[in-house]
């Protein structure tokens, strides 16, 4: 009984310190006061003034406001003005449940941190988790951070979730693991090997934009080695099928920009048959 009376007290302390601690500004009007500043001076002590606030919350461990704080902190970097302070809410943000607060945090993670700070332990964790998420959009966003920010030890430990992925059945995951690979080979190159067997099936998609990231990843592997551009270069009757039915095909709303059906998914392929071609010509030729 003494220990309900203990929590119950406890629930209600924090309730009313919640009340009683002051609603952090918005992002939209930490905007508006920052571009009515007048001078230099005016917006520094405007930015100097919220950051000793955004730094009260944190301390105090205000979980409400966390995704409003490190949306601010966002623009106060961007503005030039030092925010590695928020580095650890971030990370705590991309461990959150909510998809609203992980988008915050992993746009976050992306601007605050590199591949030199240690919290890359932790946010490797946080990584793992996403990649198997349910969600597609969870996964989106963790590839999307792994594919900007990924040490070498980050790509070698999350290497083999990716090429999972690239097998998804679900073409928007499919499409992200693809460049993701892409950004990790250019990384760690020896992982290259991979991603071989599975890249060759990308060809064979009728989505466009996985075939366009395919069609990148594989140019990527041609051009770092001679034996992989020799593996390739079976896929040359792909690519003219493709360039083929792009041509032929007749009109379509989803793709078509001007009477032409997808020029962005043209020209890779054209750009991929030709080096091909060259890459080709140089290898046996020589």
């Amino acid at each position: 009984m003494a220990d309900l009376v203990n929590n119950a007290r406890q629930i209600i302390t924090e309730a009313v310190d919640h009340v009683r601690m002051p609603t952090p500004m918005r992002l939209r009007d930490l905007i508006r006061a920052i571009r009515a500043a007048r001078t230099a001076a005016d917006e520094r002590a405007v930015v100097d003034r919220e950051c000793s606030q955004i730094r009260n919350s944190f301390s105090a461990e205000d979980t409400t406001w966390r995704c409003r704080n490190v949306a601010k902190l966002l623009y106060i970097h961007m503005l030039g003005y030092p925010a590695h302070f928020g580095q650890i809410e971030a990370l705590k943000l991309c461990a959150s449940q909510r998809f609203t607060d992980k988008r915050i945090g992993y746009l976050a993670a992306m601007l605050l941190l590199d591949e030199k700070q240690e919290v890359h332990v932790l946010i490797t964790h946080c990584l793992k988790t996403d990649l198997n998420s349910s969600t597609q959009f969870v996964v989106g966003l963790a590839l999307c951070t792994l594919g900007s920010i990924a040490s070498v030890e980050m790509a070698r430990d999350l290497a083999p979730e990716v090429e999972k992925l690239i097998k998804s059945s679900n073409a928007y995951i499919r499409k992200k693991a693809a460049l993701c690979a892409f950004k990790i080979i250019r990384k760690v190159p020896e992982l290259m090997e991979m991603y071989i067997p599975v890249s060759r099936s990308l060809l064979s998609e009728k989505n466009h934009g996985v075939l366009i990231t395919g069609i990148v990843l594989i140019t990527e592997m041609s051009e770092r080695s001679p034996d992989t551009l020799a593996h390739y270069k079976k896929l040359v009757p792909n690519l003219v099928r493709i360039l083929k039915n792009l041509i032929m095909s007749g009109y379509s709303p989803e793709h078509d920009v001007n009477g032409i059906s997808d020029p962005f998914l043209q020209v890779n392929n054209s750009f991929q048959f030709g080096f091909f071609q060259v890459k080709l010509l140089d290898f046996y030729g020589s």
